[in-house]
């Protein structure tokens, strides 16, 4: 078993604090971006709104999202020591690789299956906890939203068995 990310927010007051952490470098990576794109003084007015701004950090804090990969019995395992929460299980039960990441404040866990493509994997699963749980408790929004900061919040962008993904393209990082 092995640990992606840094974000395991135990309570909702932690994830409200790391989400906020990210709020200050999802505006320097817009603004480091535009530059490099060479936006004029009007253009980034025109262009870098403040959705703009909270879709990347959306996207930081859902990337940062700590995520357990393992066997199907690791994850058994550790789902018969934590048989309170609920399980959203995306990709198909028979593969031997699961992702998965407890939210404990929700009482919740979301696993996606995978054969082959960890990274992409780990990636839909961290859109997904997002799109899921975070979105609605930290943003007060409706976790059905469909809007481009809840991209791949759909069982269908959930890895299959052959491991393939068409939408999770992120690294681990």
């Amino acid at each position: 078993m092995e640990t992606h990310g840094t974000i395991a927010p135990a309570s909702l007051d932690e994830a409200e604090a790391a989400f906020d952490r990210v709020g200050p470098t999802a505006q320097v990576v817009v603004r480091e971006t535009a530059k490099a794109m060479e936006f004029d003084r009007e253009e980034y007015s025109e262009r870098v709104t403040g959705d703009v701004i909270e879709t990347v950090r959306n996207a930081l804090f859902a990337e940062s999202l700590s995520v357990t990969v393992g066997t199907r019995a690791e994850f058994d395992d550790w789902r018969s020591t934590h048989e309170e929460y609920e399980l959203v299980e995306l990709g198909n039960p028979d593969v031997e690789r699961v992702a998965w990441h407890a939210v404990p404040f929700a009482e919740t866990v979301l696993a996606t299956t995978f054969q082959n493509e960890e990274d992409a994997a780990v990636s839909t699963l961290r859109r997904n906890a997002f799109g899921r749980v975070y979105r609605d408790v930290l943003l007060g929004e409706e976790a059905e939203g469909d809007d481009d900061a809840s991209a791949g919040a759909d069982d269908d962008t959930a890895t299959d068995a052959a491991g393939t993904d068409g939408d999770a393209t992120g690294a681990d990082r």
